[in-house]
Formats: structure tokens, C-alpha cells, sequence
């Protein structure tokens, strides 16, 4: 779930155009996308209509219309400048309700999507390998692709991990995953390169 500060504005309509044209890639990673804001319904229709009619994209996702701000205040994202309007933030939530990420981004900076992308397969492959992720996943400056194993939590733990995975150390261990997953988020990465105006 996103927010946006404001129906009819420049930076949400380009994030909004952002998120459609990557809508496929979102649903590949099994990601429901819903935006919002405390913009009117009415508002939602006439804006995502204009985007359709202006810039020939068509909206695939609901967005709420949040017109008392109820929701926006309960996740803390009404704007501290400005109460008429939400913050611009990305929350991940995981299939359980679990919130496992939550972004913010200042007004005047629209959203880097792909890295939501990345992140998202990122948060997959941890989930599904009991793992972490290295920065800068999968173009690691250590360890490129390959991901972390968690700390072992005793000495036999750790005698037993420096012997089953690579390692810098007993407490820095990691290993290889099918390389399909890295390729997955990398393409993201290499969309942003390669993006033209």
C-alpha cells in the first residue's frame, strides 16, 4: 500500500503512471498494489481518468479514497506540514498482515520503483531460504549475489556453518541460491540504468 500527498499534482502522477507500467511485475512477485490518499473518490476517478485520457495509461489498481483521513491517521501518514494532505510512503505487507517495511519519501522526491521491486524479491528470497540480504542485493560488493546466513546462536552452531557455507568468519557466513532469483531483482536494477526519457 502507497500514499500520495495529492490527486492532480505533478510528482504523484508521474509515480502513479510508474507504478502501472510496472503493475505486470509487481503481480509476477504475487504483489497486490492499492494506493491512497485523502483525496475524495471522486477525485481518484476524474485524476486516474485524466491520466487515461492525457498520457494514455490506464490505472490497474484500486486507490482509496480517504476523504477523513482515517486510515492515513491510523498509519501515521498525514503530512506534519500539512494535515490536508498524505505523506508520500510505501508499506510492504507480507501475506500474514505483517508489516515488514515501511518507506517515506519527502514531498518533493517521487519514488524509485523498481528499488520497491527489488526489495520486494529481496524480502521473497529471505523469506523463502531463511536468510538475509546483503547490501546492495544481488550486486553485492562482498558477496554479489549470493545471500547470508543468520549468526549462529552457539559455539556448535558456528563450528557447524563454517564447515556447510563460505565464510569470512564464524559470524559472517553465506552461500549460493539459484541464480533465477538475483536475475529477477538485477533486471530491476538494470531497468533504472537503462531508463530513457
Amino acid at each position: 500500500m502507497f500514499s500520495h500527498p495529492a490527486d492532480f499534482t505533478p510528482v504523484c502522477t508521474t509515480e502513479f503512471v510508474a507504478f502501472a507500467k510496472r503493475y505486470e511485475d509487481f503481480k509476477k512477485l504475487n504483489v497486490e498494489l492499492i494506493g491512497l490518499s485523502i483525496d475524495s473518490t471522486f477525485s481518484h476517478i476524474k485524476w486516474i481518468e485524466w491520466i487515461k485520457e492525457k498520457l494514455n495509461v490506464e490505472i490497474p489498481f484500486p486507490v482509496i479514497g480517504d476523504s477523513r483521513g482515517e486510515i492515513a491517521s491510523k498509519l501515521g501518514m498525514l503530512h506534519a506540514q500539512s494535515s490536508a494532505h498524505t505523506i508520500r510512503a510505501v508499506f510492504i505487507v507480507d501475506p500474514n498482515s505483517i508489516i515488514r517495511a515501511i518507506l517515506y519519501y519527502p514531498q518533493e522526491l517521487g519514488r524509485n520503483i523498481d528499488e520497491i521491486l527489488r526489495m520486494l524479491k529481496a524480502l521473497q528470497v529471505a523469506d523463502k531460504y531463511g536468510v538475509a540480504m546483503p547490501a546492495n542485493w544481488p550486486n553485492n560488493e562482498l558477496i554479489g549475489e549470493q545471500v547470508i546466513i543468520p549468526p549462529a546462536s552457539t559455539i556448535k552452531e558456528a563450528e557447524e556453518n563454517v564447515k556447510k557455507y563460505k565464510y569470512f568468519d564464524w559470524w559472517f557466513c553465506y552461500k549460493e541460491i539459484p541464480r533465477e532469483e538475483a536475475e529477477v531483482a538485477r533486471k530491476f536494477l538494470e531497468r533504472v540504468a537503462k531508463s530513457k526519457t
